[in-house]
């Protein structure tokens, strides 16, 4: 069975209607790219995917499970342990550094504290950021924000990892960098990535690439 699989997916806003029976599916350790041109559906099927809107119609499973079948705590508690998601826009919560920004996740799943740690200073290390741990995220530049981001997408090592326009605000360097960390990521970890974007570099470098246009995939 793929890792995730989309059947049929229908979302509508109002009297538009973004998402027409849309399929999809990515196997395990794939990193798939979603382009297409602004309001084509990409980031709501992206959200659906990963759980954070319900779909009008069709069903999405990820490892197995139907995941709009589960209640809505089974389906917090599912996307906790198994969903990681990157934004464009960091999400970091200012008051807190880097390495409680990490760790986050991990609090709501009521893991060890020690043991969370342990894990988050590992992964902030793994992206470049051991000397930036103790940095609120106004100290860092947008690259290190979207570093820690990926670093707090991981700290309950989930079987998939979603990212919408990760590079979007970045400089060239540093967006290739992030570009080269998901392939890294993926041959590490074994995540199975679907990435939005309208970096066509970004796209090409996927396993597989695919276009929408007006809710549907062409």
């Amino acid at each position: 069975m793929s890792k995730i699989e989309a059947r049929g997916i229908v979302k509508s806003f109002g009297n538009l209607t973004v998402l027409r029976s849309v399929d999809f599916c990515a196997e395990a350790a794939e990193v798939v790219s979603i382009v297409g041109a602004s309001g084509a559906g990409k980031s709501t099927l992206l959200q659906i995917l990963g759980s954070l809107s319900d779909p009008d119609q069709g069903q999405v499973l990820i490892d197995g499970v139907d995941i709009f079948s589960l209640s809505s705590n089974q389906l917090a508690d599912f996307r906790n342990q198994k969903i990681g998601f990157v934004f464009q826009f960091h999400h970091l919560l200012p008051e807190f550094t880097a390495l409680e920004n990490v760790m986050i996740p991990g609090m709501i799943a009521k893991k060890s504290r020690a043991a969370l740690q342990a894990r988050a200073e590992a992964l902030l290390a793994e992206m470049g950021l051991a000397d930036r741990m103790t940095h609120k995220p106004s100290e860092l530049s947008g690259g290190e924000q979207q570093r820690v981001a990926i670093a707090r997408a991981l700290i309950n090592e989930p079987a998939v990892l979603f990212a919408d326009e990760p590079s979007g605000n970045l400089d060239s360097k540093t967006k290739a960098e992030i570009h080269q960390l998901f392939f890294d990521l993926r041959d590490r970890y074994g995540l199975t990535i679907v990435l939005v974007t309208h970096d066509r570099e970004l796209a090409q470098m996927s396993d597989r690439q695919l276009e929408m246009r007006d809710g549907q995939f062409i």
